[in-house]
Parts: structure tokens; sequence; C-alpha cells
């Protein structure tokens, strides 16, 4: 049975990716191929390099990963993401054909207005271009192109899968509070980008055969990264609790193409 994940965007919230992805690998469920966006892509190509989720979560951590983002005002962004791609050279291969198991890199082409899915070639720079939050993060260019943040169009990348999987798991990070309040400028915009995001997740998630959503994870924003082991904690126990519901899909059911 080939298992893919399709793991959506999520900032800090992606932290509960690893949780999911090491509470899968405990109950018998490991990927063979791994869609990811923004937070997720990062978590499926530091796993398809060989790192186990809680090795992962600790790089994080000790490497205090939000200290990586450079700030440079220019028209196109506030933050540049120079010493992160120092940070993932560091950790990563050079190209996607390196890696132990098959990822697939979602992001948006800003100029085209499209999605573009990379799983060839340099993988530093569209792992980069997938998190480059519009006016936040400056856009990544690559080959004379300019891309930003993947979930703006396709927060869960689940059509690289289709057609090569016999079951699919989708991870979603990013459940909706209607209580959220919303009392600053920033929780006004992640607000927004939410709603907007979690339209384009409806359609994808049907696509898959189960799809992992911790509730609780609406307390967090994507900024929490100091809580990273928290979040992690909520996925990993989240997905302990499916062990009845992931037993029944050892047999799956055809996806939908």
């Amino acid at each position: 049975m080939k298992i893919g994940l399709a793991l959506s965007g999520g900032g800090a919230k992606g932290f509960a990716h690893l949780g999911v992805m090491k509470g899968l690998l405990e109950q018998g469920f490991q990927p063979q191929i791994i869609s990811g966006v923004s937070a997720g892509a990062v978590a499926a190509a530091l796993y398809a390099a060989g790192y186990h989720p809680d090795k992962i979560l600790e790089i994080f951590i000790a490497s205090k990963f939000h200290r990586f983002m450079r700030i440079s005002v220019s028209f196109t962004g506030i933050l540049r993401m120079e010493r992160v791609e120092k940070l993932y050279e560091m950790y990563l291969p050079a190209t996607f054909e390196d890696l132990k198991i098959p990822v697939v890199v979602s992001a948006t082409d800003l100029q085209a207005g499209k999605t573009v899915f990379f799983d060839k070639g340099p993988l530093v720079k569209p792992l980069i271009a997938t998190c480059c939050i519009p006016g936040m993060f400056e856009p990544m260019r690559i080959d004379g192109r300019m891309y930003v943040d993947g979930g703006i169009l396709n927060n869960l990348p689940v059509e690289p899968l289709i057609g090569k999987c016999d079951y699919i798991i989708g991870v979603h990070t990013n459940p909706i509070d209607p209580e959220m309040p919303l009392r600053s400028i920033r929780a006004i915009m992640e607000r927004t980008l939410l709603l907007a995001v979690q339209n384009n997740v409806k359609e994808r998630a049907a696509k898959c055969n189960l799809v992992i959503e911790p509730p609780t994870l609406h307390q967090f924003t994507s900024y929490d990264g100091r809580k990273a082991r928290q979040i992690f904690e909520i996925g990993y126990e989240y997905t302990m609790q499916l062990t009845e519901k992931l037993a029944s899909f050892k047999n799956p059911l055809p996806v939908d193409s």
C-alpha cells in the first residue's frame, strides 16, 4: 500500500505536522511520497532527508529559527530569507533527487497567478518560495519568476498525489475559531488569510481518504514559534486518538480523481 501525505501551510502551527507524522509512523503508516506547502513543505523535506519528526523539532528549537529572518524593508517585503537559506543548506541535500523519498513543493507564481509544483532540481529555493507570505517576506526569484506562499491558491496540495498513491492522508493545521478575538491589525490580517486559504481547502480535502485537523490548534497563531513543542504534542496526541479510524483504512478505498 503506497501512502501519500498532503501537508498544509500554517506557520508555527506547522509544528503539528511533525507530531502527526510521528503518530502515523508509530501506527505503521509510513509515507512513500509527500506533497507540502509552506510549513508543510519544510516538514516534508526534512523528513524526506532522513530526520525523524522528533529530531526535526529539536533542530528548529535549537536553531531559534525566527532569528534567521533578517529585517530588510523594501517595496516587495519586510523580511528576507537569506540566512534561512543557509540554515536549510546545513540540513538538506542540494536537490529533490537527493531526498530519500519523493517530495513535491508547491508555490504561487505571482506573475502568472497559478500554482507551480516543484519536484526536480534545486531544493532550497522552492522551499523558501513556498514560505514567502506576501507583504511580509520578499518574494523568491527562481529562473526569473517571482514566487510566494503556495497556500494562497492551494493550501492542501493533493494534486501531485492523485494516481500515485493507494491512500492519501491530508493534514490541515488551520482550523477556524469563530470566537477568535480581532484586537490587532496582525490578528485581522491572519484571520483574513485563514478565511481565504480555508476556501481553497474544501474541494481538495474531499480527495483525501482521511483529513487530520487537530481542532485545538485554533488557539495558536501562525507566529507562535516559541510554543513549538506544545503544538507538536497536540498533533501527536490527536493522531494517536485516531488509532481505530486509521486501522479501518488499512485496506483503503480508491481515491477519487
